[in-house]
């Protein structure tokens, strides 16, 4: 296949990923405009039979189609020359995309879908579940589906089960509607001591990558969140992120009440103007520190447990996460 009719395959992936529903080729058509790519319907359907044979997307009756994990796989790893700040990208659309209201506590955030062996389910609940009792995760909340379901766009291989955990973009969304941007700068790995913030050890730029940092980290081995979790010092996962100055005591409300509701992220809110954990921020600017979500799960890397991570990995009705609490029981 010739290099631009893959481009508009890979369009086509891409308006599939992250919904939750099937969709039909009229949507789709309207969608890769977006993308600079026009192809008329009768076109994405030949397009869309194709990658159901070579099993990137799946036919669901009437309703439309849904990408696989084959084709989210060729969506991350195709052109990834064009795609560096894609992870940029995908933040502020997902941002943008999600429907949550603080005031209803309903509508839908943005999850990260790890895998984890069928047989190892118990063995990771282990190791998850302290690292939420420490609040080092994104708030307290996740979703556990069995092998063979379906969790949002994903489709749960029949040896795996998968584990949605609240990603922290979730925290950019919810400011975004409160009349509050946000702009995403790093993700690192942070070190703690006494349970406190000392310093970045790693970064890497949002704009500058086409892979989300704290994968990057899971499968380097590099944190050592069950550490932290029992002793409070060591290595974890965290982004540094930036909020007009303006914002900074509407920032510190939120927090609050995005604790009370169990999706507390925000580990640090800066001062107007000022440096935080010796990272500059611009003029007008406050700095402000957030805890991912694939933390509980890098405590599963650590102890030798296969994990498969997909960050931002779709969007997810709120009203279906449970507390950590249940998962510990289970």
């Amino acid at each position: 296949m010739e290099e631009k009719t893959w481009k508009s395959v890979v369009a086509i992936l891409r308006a599939l990923q992250g919904r939750q529903k099937p969709v039909g080729a009229t949507r789709i058509s309207k969608e890769i405009r977006t993308y600079g790519v026009h192809l008329s319907q009768r076109t994405v359907r030949y397009y869309l039979a194709w990658a159901d044979r070579q099993g990137l997307t799946k036919k669901q009756g009437r309703r439309g189609r849904v990408i696989t994990p084959a084709g989210i796989r060729e969506v991350r790893d195709s052109f990834v020359y064009e795609k560096v700040g894609l992870v940029e990208s995908r933040i502020d659309e997902l941002s943008y995309r999600m429907s949550f209201s603080l005031n209803r506590l309903a509508g839908t955030i943005i999850l990260n879908i790890s895998t984890v062996g069928a047989g190892d389910l118990g063995r990771a609940v282990k190791q998850i579940v302290p690292i939420f009792q420490a609040g080092l995760g994104m708030g307290r909340m996740l979703i556990v589906r069995e092998p063979g379901s379906q969790l949002g766009d994903l489709f749960v291989p029949k040896d795996k089960v998968a584990i949605g955990t609240v990603c922290s973009v979730t925290v950019n969304g919810v400011l975004l509607r409160e009349g509050i941007p946000v702009a995403s700068r790093f993700g690192g790995l942070l070190e703690m001591k006494d349970r406190k913030p000392v310093r970045f050890t790693q970064l890497i730029n949002y704009d500058g990558t086409t892979l989300d940092p704290l994968e990057i980290f899971i499968k380097g081995k590099m944190t050592t969140v069950a550490k932290v979790a029992k002793t409070g010092s060591g290595i974890i996962g965290a982004s540094f992120r930036e909020i007009p100055s303006a914002a900074t005591a509407r920032a510190e409300k939120l927090r609050k009440k995005l604790e009370e509701i169990g999706l507390g992220a925000i580990l640090v809110i800066g001062k107007p103007g000022q440096p935080l954990l010796d990272i500059p921020v611009g003029e007008g600017r406050t700095g402000m520190i957030v805890l991912p979500g694939l933390n509980p799960v890098a405590a599963c890397e650590e102890a030798g447990i296969e994990t498969s991570n997909l960050a931002m990995g779709t969007l997810f009705d709120f009203g279906e996460l449970v507390r950590y609490e249940k998962l510990g029981q289970a």
